[in-house]
This record gives C-alpha cells, sequence and structure tokens, in this order.
C-alpha cells in the first residue's frame, strides 16, 4: 500500500486533516454517550481523552475509523495512483 503522507498530513490539506480529527474523535464520543457541547474545559477534554486511550475497544475504534478514511476513493485499491505519489501538495 502506497501513499502519499507528506500530502495527506499537510497543513494545507484541511480537509483530510478534518476527516481524520472526525474518524478519530465519532468513536470516543459514541461511547462515551458524549456530544460536543460536553467537552467544554481542557480538563474534560484531556479526561476523555486518557479514558479513551486506556480502553482498549474505543483505541481500537479510534485506529479502525482512522484508517478506513486513509484510501483514495478515486483510485481501485488501497494505494495512491501514481500521478498523486508525485504530488507535493494538495491538488
Amino acid at each position: 500500500m502506497k501513499l502519499n503522507w507528506k500530502v495527506r498530513f499537510n497543513a494545507k490539506n484541511k480537509a483530510f486533516l478534518a476527516r481524520f480529527a472526525v474518524a478519530v474523535l465519532l468513536p470516543i464520543l459514541g461511547y462515551y454517550g458524549l456530544k460536543t457541547s460536553d467537552l467544554t474545559t481542557w480538563q474534560a477534554v484531556l479526561d476523555v481523552i486518557v479514558k479513551a486511550l486506556s480502553n482498549p475497544y474505543v483505541l481500537g475504534m479510534m485506529v479502525v475509523n482512522a484508517i478506513n478514511i486513509l484510501p483514495d476513493p478515486t483510485t481501485s485499491g488501497l494505494s495512491d495512483s501514481e500521478q498523486a505519489l508525485t504530488y507535493t501538495k494538495p491538488k
């Protein structure tokens, strides 16, 4: 599986970074029955993150969700196209 990691996790690729953050955040919120409005302090956010990272089920769901958004839906298979592998910034 060849992916252009530099372009995927580039600060200019805001759409991918937002999708990645949501993919990691949703399993945490869903498992603990929280809404984003419940995370009103940094301490509450930290507490939820620590609980999530110490729970193997939630951690597994976070990893599965994060891996699930990696394949490019415009190509067949799991790898990026030869053209996409040559990109130095998001197109």
